[in-house]
């Protein structure tokens, strides 16, 4: 008899997508029912769940992608990740008296890079016009959805915060000061005219041909009205981060017309037959393949799943993996990373010798030639709460593949209600990945104009033998690439299908210094969910780990999708821990 799981895996032949909210998985196969490419889908979903998931993403956020068009034949990588301004610069933030970018107000702002990622992808990749991958985007804000309780609960956390600093973010979020209940329909038609402005722009311009349409959709953002309002309400208005500083925004309408996503081969490691495709290491994209490096060397079904053993080696191969992230990864464009020897089979055999099987490493021990640096910040350690930071805005994630074997996964982020006012008229607000620079002047990660901030987005799509097998992702910050090693593993590793492989218990480390502020690290500490029983958290302890027990679930929303390209069969399955869901047919 099979093991029980929350949910079906939903099987179909025509298309499925999973997606980190339900209606936005069905604005994806909305589009493939009307003719639509898995691109299509996915860039209609994307857009769906900016509306739908404003603590978790926005359109002013970022939305790195990984795609496999069937007809090429293999992976590209569409860069959306914001850029640094111009004056962003060590010496400006010297000037400021900033030792730490704050993780919220508008000093940490990038130029918005989610509007033209989705517009690189629909453009190159895609088959049909913005307005119709829009308009499920354009009717949820328009026509509203039902609050639902983790959003709910989102608005009541920050209504104190809107109340003193936001008060353009109370208007659409809490108007008259109090937050909608659960059930009551959302409206956002500041943010439907924007839609409306990009929609409008295109049609103005489709006579010049699609691409040329899409092309002028996104100049209304980057180069038109859109940037300049932008511009103007955050260079005009100085908005008080966490730690008391008041701030205006870093960011010209030179920053915003020098904008580009940037299409890219990925990064790739073969693992048990199957080669995992990455982002570069603007993103921490290659940290999951270092650590499938370092974990082949052993037998993991033969260690048992969850066992002692088995957890105290996934952590400590993390450990390794991300102390060379955080010693080693930055925007390529600016630094030269040693990828070539980081995913080498022989690097990995070194590293694994530095493994401990029966105790447990306190150390930050990043390869050879690496600087240890310090995982103290000046803001000091926050404290258990603060790792992983959640509350100000978190990620989401979709997934899609059609009928053709195309294949798209997008984890988009940013833009968040919580962390920098909504901007009046245009209905969004600001991100804040400025945060995840360093303020070191040593370091890979440090700012510098035009510069792609090292974020933790961090899709995944596999191909086995050059054809496509599997995309999927989740949200998390420095645990995404954690809890879907995990997910992967289980599926591969231990012959899970693909809810079961998600519906398992996580756990991640704390261990190595986290990318938001206040940049803490937390030395040997693990989180588990509290179903790992009580007996493997004691022998986990008996190894030198401090180990933290969460809820029962909470860790995670991994959507994925699996195409058999011998069958056709397509495969769906999305985390039970959030609002996550997948659709197919």
């Amino acid at each position: 008899m099979a093991a029980f799981t929350t949910r079906p895996v939903i099987m179909g032949t025509h298309g499925v997508v999973a997606a980190g909210h339900y209606l936005a998985a069905q604005a994806g196969l909305r589009m493939l029912e009307q003719g639509g490419n898995a691109v299509d889908a996915g860039v209609a979903a994307g857009f769906a769940l900016a509306v739908l998931k404003p603590h978790d993403n926005g359109i002013a956020g970022e939305a790195p992608i990984l795609v496999y068009p069937a007809e090429r034949g293999r992976p590209f990588a569409v860069n959306g990740n914001g850029a640094a301004p111009a004056a962003a610069t060590l010496d400006k933030f010297r000037e400021l008296g900033v030792e730490l970018i704050p993780g919220d107000g508008f000093l940490p702002a990038v130029v918005p890079a989610a509007v033209d990622s989705y517009l690189t992808a629909l453009a190159l990749f895609g088959t049909m016009p913005l307005a119709e991958v829009i308009a499920p985007a354009l009717e949820l804000a328009r026509e509203g959805f039902a609050v639902y309780p983790r959003l709910h609960e989102a608005m009541k956390k920050n209504l104190a915060r809107w109340r003193e600093r936001y008060p353009s973010t109370l208007a659409v979020f809490a108007p008259g000061g109090r937050v909608p209940a659960v059930g009551e329909i959302l409206r956002q038609p500041d943010w439907a005219n924007t839609f409306e402005a990009l929609v409008a722009a295109e049609r103005k311009a489709a006579r010049r041909g699609r691409t040329a349409a899409l092309r002028a959709a996104r100049d209304v953002f980057y180069r038109g009205e859109i940037a300049r309002e932008i511009v103007r309400f955050a260079r005009s208005t100085e908005v008080m981060d966490a730690s008391g500083k008041p701030h205006a925004a870093l960011l010209t309408e030179d920053d915003f017309a020098a904008y580009s996503a940037r299409v890219e081969d990925p990064v790739s490691a073969d693992y048990r037959g199957l080669t995992v495709h990455k982002c570069n290491t603007w993103c921490q994209g290659p940290v999951f393949l270092q650590q499938l490096r370092l974990l082949e060397g052993f037998d993991l079904a033969e260690m048992g799943h969850n066992t002692p053993e088995y957890i105290h080696t996934v952590i400590e191969c993390a450990k390794l993996a991300f102390a060379d992230r955080e010693a080693y990864y930055g925007d390529p464009q600016f630094v030269e990373v040693p990828l070539g020897r980081l995913l080498s089979r022989e690097y990995a055999d070194e590293r694994r010798r530095l493994l401990d099987m029966e105790r447990a490493s306190l150390e930050d021990r990043p390869g050879e030639g690496a600087p240890s640096r310090p995982r103290k910040t000046p803001a000091g350690d926050a404290g258990p709460e603060a790792w992983p930071t959640m509350d100000c805005g978190d990620t989401t994630q979709l997934d899609v593949v059609d009928r053709y074997g195309n294949m798209i996964s997008i984890t988009p982020s940013g833009g968040w209600f919580a962390t920098s006012p909504v901007i009046p008229g245009l209905g969004f607000p600001l991100g804040t990945r400025g945060q995840m620079f360093v303020l070191d002047e040593g370091h890979p990660n440090r700012p510098e104009p035009g510069k792609r901030p090292r974020s933790t987005l961090t899709p995944s799509l596999v191909t086995k033998g050059g054809r496509p097998w599997m995309v999927f992702g989740t949200p998390g910050g420095d645990c995404q690439d954690q809890w879907t090693l995990q997910f992967f593993l289980n599926y591969v590793d231990h012959g899970m299908d693909l809810q079961a492989a998600i519906d398992a218990p996580t756990f991640h480390s704390m261990h190595f210094r986290n990318s938001f502020y206040p940049r803490e690290a937390r030395p040997g500490v693990m989180a588990v969910e509290g179903r790992i029983p009580e007996s493997v958290r004691r022998a986990l302890e008996a190894k030198g780990h401090t180990v933290e027990v969460v809820g029962d679930w909470v860790n995670g929303q991994v959507c994925a999708v699996r195409f058999d390209p011998d069958t056709g069969l397509i495969s769906g399955a999305a985390s039970p821990r959030g609002e996550s869901y997948a659709a197919g047919r």
